[in-house]
């Protein structure tokens, strides 16, 4: 497994293109807070020019960092799927195979995401009006995204070694983290026992997370943890299931 990682992972960072979206992924970071330092700079009654808005961008972001994390997954599980087949032919397992791919790209958008938060924190204290509170409820309330985000990352490695179409992965995406809680609602309104389930799935979360955020109230909540668990476990044993029995065109 380790020399299989050792020649992914040298594939990893011969990509251009994943090193590119990173910057880019920084470089709008930074252009946000430039554009609220000098809208407050210059006019007195500009009401955004603080990091706990700053901060919020990224607490209300978390179906767009799934998405962004798509593109990170894509670097080993894309266009270079066909050498899978190649890789089997020459006796590595296909669980090495599907672990593998997914620790890399996983600990590659960890990376990202951390110095992305380390760099919106430098920036929002440095540039904006901030509060004693503010990086505090950030970093709480980022915890809490944590493992909501990274059921998305999972699945959407899952989705993309079962060789599911970005549009159609991006589209589960959008259904599971920001639409599912509205069809729960409607669908069991009526049934005792329930109808409070829509609560506990991840776009409720999400928004739950964000409005007390807002409000200064966030607390570190086990239920974004034990919904992201149970997500990911799931996924991530049906994947590996049906990945080691699929078939390698």
């Amino acid at each position: 497994m380790i020399n299989y990682m050792k020649s992914e992972y040298y594939r990893l960072l011969r990509k251009k293109g994943l090193h590119f979206t990173s910057l880019i992924c920084f470089l709008l970071i930074a252009a946000a807070a430039a554009v609220l330092y000098y809208f407050e700079q210059h006019d007195p009654n500009f009401p955004y020019g603080t990091s706990k808005f700053f901060y919020s961008n990224v607490i209300s972001g978390g179906l767009l960092i799934i998405i962004v994390g798509v593109l990170f997954n894509s670097a080993l599980t894309g266009k270079d799927m066909s050498l899978i087949k190649q890789s089997i032919s020459f006796g590595i397992s296909r669980n090495i195979i599907f672990w593998s791919k997914l620790i890399l790209t996983l600990s590659y958008f960890l990376l990202i995401c951390v110095v992305g938060i380390l760099l919106m924190i430098a920036l929002g204290e440095n540039l904006l009006n901030s509060d004693n509170q503010a990086v505090r409820n950030f970093l709480i309330a980022s915890v809490n995204m944590a493992p909501l985000v990274l059921s998305g990352f999972f699945l959407t490695h899952i989705l993309k070694m079962l060789k599911v179409g970005e549009v159609y992965i991006i589209i589960v995406l959008i259904f599971i983290f920001g639409l599912s809680s509205n069809l729960l609602r409607i669908l069991f309104r009526q049934v005792t026992g329930l109808n409070e389930l829509y609560k506990y799935v991840p776009n409720t979360l999400l928004n739950d997370n964000l409005m007390s955020f807002m409000d200064g109230t966030v607390q570190f909540g086990y239920q974004y943890w034990a919904v992201g668990i149970v997500i990911s476990l799931i996924a991530l044993l049906i994947g590996a299931k049906r990945f080691a029995n699929q078939n390698i065109d």
